[in-house]
């Protein structure tokens, strides 16, 4: 099938983008990567009347860590990029263990990180990684800026909060108070397919006491879940063989799957618990041994 006909435009700037969205009055889409949107087109579930190339625009292409050790991942920032990168792995073991495993070796090439988060697949990777570092989008507008936590803005299966003309131009992380610990499990049938059950885990500690949690879920339900009661059960204690045990069974409780070609709903369930004890497991082990 092909798509429907559409009018693409390239613009040299996030200025001029955003007027070509204005201008098309909630008919236009932004496209950079493109390994979400055109196969959607192509299949005729999205129609838009034109195209906004952003991948001409300079300056969106990065990943950083600031001063202050806040880290911001461009628009045009591919999974690629993060994969290969060794400031991912020095400051963010979360989306480090992540970017390998989003997609296939072809999609990671070409595809945004921004735009999978925009995407909003319930099956994504990078909305679960975020939403357990508490991570946030900057869109911009015709009025400017403004900060939206991946939390509020993945607000359903492919549905986010950005208006209809604004762009989402970076993702940021916040700075963390501890040392940062963290990772990344999925299980999928074969290398690229969608999540059976993926889970993130983000944490933070001072000492051997965890002094933040997040816990984002992955194709367990109609949307990126983030597991808040797993998570705060291991703020402010270590990692014990009781803590963790109860932390993975709150977050197998909210986890919201249902039975499919890759699964039953309880199989699902017990592969979130099994992956959060297995991260928790492991990153407690590494507590104790650079103690």
């Amino acid at each position: 099938m092909y798509p429907s006909r559409f009018k693409y435009e390239s613009p040299k700037s996030i200025e001029e983008a955003i007027a070509l969205l204005t201008k098309g009055n909630g008919e236009a889409k932004i496209l950079a990567g493109g390994m979400s949107l055109i196969p959607m087109m192509k299949l005729r579930f999205a129609s838009p009347e034109t195209l906004i190339d952003i991948s001409n625009i300079p300056n969106l292409n990065y990943h950083r860590a600031d001063t202050d050790g806040t880290f911001r991942i461009g628009a045009l920032c591919t999974h690629a990029d993060l994969e290969k990168s060794s400031i991912l792995a020095q400051y963010q073991p979360t989306l480090a263990a992540t970017a390998p495993l989003v997609a296939d070796p072809i999609v990671r090439t070409r595809g945004t990180f921004v735009g999978s988060v925009c995407h909003a697949d319930p099956q994504g990777d990078w909305s679960s990684a975020m939403i357990a570092l508490d991570g946030s989008i900057i869109a911009q507008g015709p009025k400017g800026r403004r900060t939206i936590a991946v939390r509020d803005f993945v607000t359903g299966p492919f549905q986010n909060a950005l208006a209809s003309n604004e762009i989402a131009i970076e993702a940021v992380i916040p700075p963390a108070k501890g040392i940062r610990a963290g990772g990344y499990l999925k299980l999928e049938r074969r290398i690229g397919d969608f999540a059976t059950a993926g889970v993130a885990v983000a944490l933070e500690f001072s000492g051997a006491s965890v002094i933040r949690a997040g816990i984002g879920l992955t194709g367990v339900g109609s949307a990126t879940i983030n597991a808040i009661d797993a998570a705060q059960s291991l703020v402010g204690s270590a990692l014990t063989s009781q803590a963790i045990e109860r932390a993975a069974d709150l977050a197998a409780q909210a986890a919201q799957p249902r039975s499919d070609h890759r699964g039953s709903a309880a199989f699902k369930k017990q592969v979130v618990r099994t992956f959060v004890a297995r991260m928790l497991t492991e990153a407690s082990s590494n507590q104790v041994k650079a103690a």
